[in-house]
């Protein structure tokens, strides 16, 4: 296939060519990985400015999307892939097989930087989902800084550059520029971008951008990172949203608010004790979806609630294939059992053989874990439903979940069903997404409302926001 790019695609291979570090915080479905492949050819075999090329990446992005892609256009197949994953006898093997385009998982990257030292010898590296370097903190982070000055050109790529706050952006640009833009350390740019947010009288638990900080932030960044959403480019179909609501049995209402009251949930084979909000938390969310681990990681199933209503929801699809996002184990095995008697054709995703079968329509259900499927598929030819089984507290997966269907080459409306749970936790998390607020703290303050109401403690119910019509629900991803 020709590859014709569009008007922004052929200014930000430019931007690649030109300059030695820069971000591409493209929204999902712009073709980021069609843009720096173009670039890569144009650098290596136009210019003979690069000779080996590291491209760091999800490990299902790893496995084949890079290598997909390139295969895809007349102009990239030349391009030699090594994909360097597995044990360390494949990836030691990988690395010294001659090619131009190395494919390394991001779990590996401080394996690969203790594995060559100063010998570094990648004079461009690619950062796929560059979000996920997002953490000073994280030893990958710290890795690939302590190799930085050992990199000729560096790409950032992402289509959720700050999920949870300006905050996230600072060690990202940082591998861009070495601390020149926003400070060599995040103490330094946390005091002069943040004021002190909720706080004990000794311990500040978050920071809060000081007025005008983002503005500032996106003035000094302005220069090595491009920001562009997918609305502005692409006429996507509509994305529309249907909030499901499962009502649950008595006997399944019951558990759930003796589990949410008590913290310790009574069952035939012994009781489940939790002791924390967090705890709490997660185990409300499994049970709304119908099963609950116990300590020794034992399923113990409560209700079919959701499960019936999953069924349903599938049959009014009358045919139509749909992608399903599940939480916990136990969701994925409740609904492969169900579905083992039906006639229905469904598999859980795995690797490149699912994702291929997706598009050639030869699956009517697709199972995954939104991690697993979060980043670089495409998936927009198999269908045009999604269905979140149970929904997470992750503003960042859930967008990008939605984006392997919600992209460039889906010619039909893209229609994301969630099953809620009514009076559960299901609410809670679905209202979390609308808000935009990716922070758990969101998550856990519900908590202690809805404990409080069960109890009969007086509080004013949070103001809840029907449906997802803020521009999180639209699957854009929060400014700056």
């Amino acid at each position: 296939m020709k590859f014709i790019p569009h008007p922004y695609q052929e200014f930000c291979i430019k931007q690649v060519i030109q300059k030695p570090a820069i971000g591409l915080f493209l929204d999902m479905g712009l073709g980021k990985t069609a843009i720096t492949l173009t670039a890569v050819n144009e650098l290596k075999y136009g210019r003979f400015q690069v000779r080996r090329i590291l491209v760091i990446a999800p490990k299902k992005v790893a496995e084949a999307t890079w290598q997909r892609e390139a295969a895809k256009w007349d102009n990239l197949k030349h391009l030699r892939f090594s994909t360097v994953l597995g044990s360390t006898t494949k990836r030691i093997r990988a690395l010294n097989t001659p090619a131009d385009v190395y494919v390394i998982n991001r779990e590996n990257v401080v394996w690969l930087v203790d594995y060559y030292k100063n010998d570094w010898p990648f004079d461009m590296v690619v950062v796929d989902e560059f979000s996920s370097f997002k953490s000073h903190s994280a030893k990958r982070f710290k890795a690939l800084a302590a190799i930085r000055p050992h990199i000729c050109r560096i790409v950032g790529l992402t289509g959720t550059p700050s999920p949870n706050g300006l905050a996230d952006l600072w060690s990202q640009v940082f591998l861009l520029d070495g601390g020149k833009r926003l400070g060599r350390y995040y103490t330094h740019f946390r005091e002069r971008y943040f004021e002190p947010g909720r706080r004990s009288r000794d311990v500040i638990y978050e920071y809060d951008p000081k007025d005008g900080a983002q503005d500032a932030v996106m003035k000094q960044i302005a220069d090595i990172c491009i920001s562009m959403k997918a609305s502005d480019y692409l006429q996507l179909p509509a994305c529309v949203y249907d909030d499901v609501p499962v009502v649950l049995s008595p006997k399944a209402k019951k558990a759930y608010r003796e589990l949410e009251r008590t913290m310790i949930l009574a069952l035939p084979d012994g009781d489940i004790d939790v002791t924390s909000a967090a705890a709490l938390s997660n185990k409300l969310q499994q049970l709304a979806n119908g099963a609950i681990y116990d300590d020794e990681h034992e399923v113990h199933t409560v209700h079919d609630c959701k499960i019936e209503a999953f069924l349903e929801l599938v049959e009014k699809l009358n045919g139509q294939h749909a992608l399903v996002f599940y939480n916990f184990q136990h969701d994925r095995d409740r609904m492969m059992a169900a579905l083992k008697k039906t006639k229905l054709r469904y598999r859980v995703y795995k690797d490149a053989d699912d994702e291929q079968a997706w598009n050639d329509g030869r699956v009517d259900l697709l199972l995954a874990h939104p991690a697993s499927t979060g980043y670089g598929l495409n998936l927009q030819h198999g269908g045009h439903h999604v269905i979140w089984f149970g929904l997470n507290w992750s503003l960042e997966l859930y967008q990008q979940a939605n984006k392997r269907l919600h992209r460039q080459g889906q010619e039909y409306p893209v229609i994301v069903h969630h099953l809620i749970c009514e009076g559960t936790r299901d609410e809670d998390l679905a209202e979390a997404l609308t808000k935009k607020d990716a922070a758990q703290a969101f998550v856990l303050n519900s908590l202690k409302a809805r404990i409080r109401s069960v109890k009969g403690e007086a509080y004013e119910e949070p103001r809840r926001i029907p449906g997802p019509d803020s521009r999180a629900g639209r699957g854009e991803y929060p400014e700056g």
